[in-house]
């Protein structure tokens, strides 16, 4: 196909036969093949060139054939719209594809705009009253379907069902690599029943050529026929052992093929385990490191829950230091009690034996001296205060102080080990040297000149001894082995390939749907604060509201809800009253059922937290909402049993047995007004 037809020539007038077609490059989900060939026609056969504009120069010589040229460089990425996804909710055919290039990706999106797949004819009939112009529905066959048309695909041309057979031909490449190295394998079991059978064959002339020779033996000695007879006779017994150790010779080899299969069989199986066996290991890798790091995590906790405890053990003894100031000052108090007791006594007494000038005067002298004692023990006070202050502040200076030397205590513990560790091991060394007689004065004066490395050579001499306790008896049949090895690497190494081309389009597959979810979730996420922000101040009569999304990865983050009612500055949702809250949290919730409403609404005694004015607002909300919405709502306040049109109540009239009351209310009112 790529050398026949007219435009080869043409191509190779004009330099172009190096360039690949676009079919080459593309590839799609297993039975979409002919869904993609029906969208793209004869675009599959599409040339890439630098810029389009440069197919200007062949118009004066046209294309024989129809050709596209098509520029990857000039294509980008367009992404699809919320709403369409919503309204036909069918995958585009472009996201069937899989393919690594961003460029390539982005022209096929613009290529394959507005056409969607289903999985058979039904489906896509079904939702065919929601397409718009220009777009399409596919089914796997290739089939079209638009919103007035249905155009049946068939193979029109050679090149119907190209990616198929494109596809068929790599998988077939595959299977052909697989069976190669299969046939290897058999040539050589092969070989080695030949050799089997050659050696049986030589035995065979050897056994033949005696026979021959007693033969000529009768003819030349017939005195000794009866002696030959008997050899010739032995001679057929020994060839028919001869033939049956070869039929036995056969039948191993039979066995030995069956066996070999069977170890094929076995090998691959063992692969599979070693590839689940890997994947459990790193599993169990991935769990190591997560208990190591919860290990971290404790320690640290421990560390704080330790500094914790010091803090605590110094506010303790600062506790404990200002309790025994305390009780120092009460027994001062009380000593200076019992002073002006004593005082006041012998004041008495003197106050017995003096006349009242004497008596004023001595009081006034007293006034003053106790004025000048308490303003004394206040400044005593204010000194035993800032004393305390600076004691209590040199305890936390000392707390910090030991805390930045717990760290040095810790290297001085592990140096210390370090230190008993190296002594040990240079005791191990020296009885070592001793048992092997070593002059310890030459052996330092060689180490001196020659400078040899003493550091690290005991763990050198271990690695040294198990890589040669790793190599083991010598292989005779190392060549071999390497020889299939070999074979089986390079069988290996096509189906890592294929797996790393398999994750290469697995990761392109998961980048493309984390940013279409974040952009369905930023878009979701716009529409309810959109929503939010205006329910909320048709329910609390004014007041803002928003959302605000906690974290810069919108994946991961949390949404906090800012609601802040007339009249109110709070920072916090959580200073808001009760009716206040339930109020915020009918906003939010309708807000989110308006992004797609359903036929029916349950409401369970939603406004029994709200006041009468709320409990208006939120009846006018509900019945404006019913236009598109049924509501049944449980509720024991009058003012929303109004806004309902039929009222459903619930009576017992006698113990244990209910009965359900049903009235219309427009039957109601018709009846009262008649």
């Amino acid at each position: 196909m790529q050398r026949g037809g007219r435009l080869p020539p043409w191509l190779a007038r004009h330099g172009l036969d190096g360039l690949a077609a676009l079919w080459t490059r593309l590839q799609v989900e297993p039975g979409w093949e002919s869904a993609l060939e029906a969208a793209l026609r004869e675009r599959l056969q599409a040339l890439e060139i630098g810029r389009v504009e440069t197919v200007r120069a062949f118009e004066a010589d046209p294309p024989p054939a129809r050709l596209v040229f098509c520029s990857l460089a000039e294509a980008g990425r367009t992404e699809a719209l919320t709403e369409d996804a919503q309204r036909l909710p069918l995958p585009t055919l472009a996201s069937r594809l899989r393919l690594g290039d961003v460029a390539l990706s982005g022209l096929l999106e613009d290529w394959l705009a507005g056409c969607r797949t289903a999985p058979d004819l039904a489906a896509a009939l079904l939702l065919r009253e929601r397409l718009r112009p220009g777009e399409l529905i596919l089914t796997p066959a290739g089939h079209a379907v638009s919103r007035h048309a249905v155009a049946f695909h068939a193979p029109d041309s050679e090149q119907s069902g190209l990616l198929a057979r494109a596809q068929e031909i790599e998988q077939l490449d595959r299977q052909t690599r697989a069976q190669v190295l299969l046939a290897d394998g058999a040539r050589d079991a092969q070989v080695r029943a030949e050799a089997a059978a050659a050696e049986a064959a030589r035995q065979l002339a050897g056994a033949r050529r005696e026979a021959g020779e007693t033969q000529s033996r009768a003819h030349q000695l017939q005195v000794e026929v009866l002696r030959l007879a008997q050899q010739a006779e032995q001679a057929t017994r020994r060839r028919e052992q001869l033939d049956a150790e070869i039929a036995e010779i056969d039948r191993q080899a039979e066995d030995i093929e069956e066996r070999r299969q069977t170890d094929q069989a076995r090998l691959e199986e063992l692969d599979l385990q070693l590839g689940d066996a890997q994947e459990a290991q790193v599993a169990a890798e991935d769990r190591v490191l997560e208990a190591e790091r919860r290990l971290g995590d404790a320690r640290e906790q421990l560390r704080r829950l330790e500094r914790g405890a010091q803090e605590a053990q110094f506010g303790a003894r600062a506790l404990e230091a200002r309790r025994s100031e305390l009780q120092r000052a009460i027994e001062t108090a009380a000593q200076q009690i019992q002073a002006a007791t004593q005082t006041e006594s012998q004041l008495r007494l003197e106050l017995d034996d003096f006349d009242e000038a004497s008596a004023t005067e001595g009081l006034q002298e007293a006034l003053e001296v106790r004025i000048e004692r308490e303003q004394a023990l206040s400044g005593v006070r204010s000194r035993h205060e800032e004393l305390t202050l600076q004691l209590r502040q040199h305890d936390e200076r000392r707390g910090a102080l030991e805390r930045e030397l717990q760290p040095l205590r810790d290297d001085i513990t592990r140096l210390q080990l370090e230190e008993q560790a190296a002594s040990l091991g240079g005791a191990q060394f020296m009885e070592q040297l001793q048992a092997a007689g070593v002059d310890l004065i030459v052996l330092a004066e060689g180490i001196d000149r020659d400078g040899v490395r003493l550091h690290g050579l005991q763990a050198e001499i271990d690695r040294l001894q198990r890589e040669m306790n790793a190599l083991g008896a010598v292989n005779l049949a190392a060549l071999e082995e390497l020889g299939s090895a070999r074979e089986r690497k390079g069988f290996l190494d096509a189906q890592n390939a294929d797996l790393q081309e398999a994750m290469q389009t697995l990761e392109e597959a998961i980048r493309k749907i984390d940013a279409e979810t974040r952009d369905l979730l930023r878009s979701t996420f716009d529409r309810v604060d959109a929503g939010f922000g205006q329910m909320f101040p048709s329910l609390f009569g004014g007041g803002t509201a928003r959302l605000v999304m906690t974290g810069e990865e919108i994946l991961d983050a949390g949404v906090q809800v800012m609601a802040q009612p007339p009249g109110k500055k709070n920072s916090t949702i959580h200073l808001l009253s009760g009716g206040e809250k339930a109020l915020t949290a009918i906003a939010l919730v309708f807000a989110i059922f308006q992004l797609n409403p359903a036929p029916f609404c349950l409401l369970d005694e939603v406004d029994a937290p709200l006041d009468d004015a709320n409990t208006e607002r939120y009846a006018r909300l509900v019945r404006k909402m019913s236009d598109q919405t049924q509501f049944l709502f449980i509720s024991h306040n009058k003012i929303a049993m109004e806004m309902a049109e039929q009222l459903i109540g619930v009576t017992m009239q006698e113990q244990g047995v209910s009965r359900i009351v049903a009235v219309d209310m427009e039957a109601a009112v018709s009846m009262a007004d008649s």
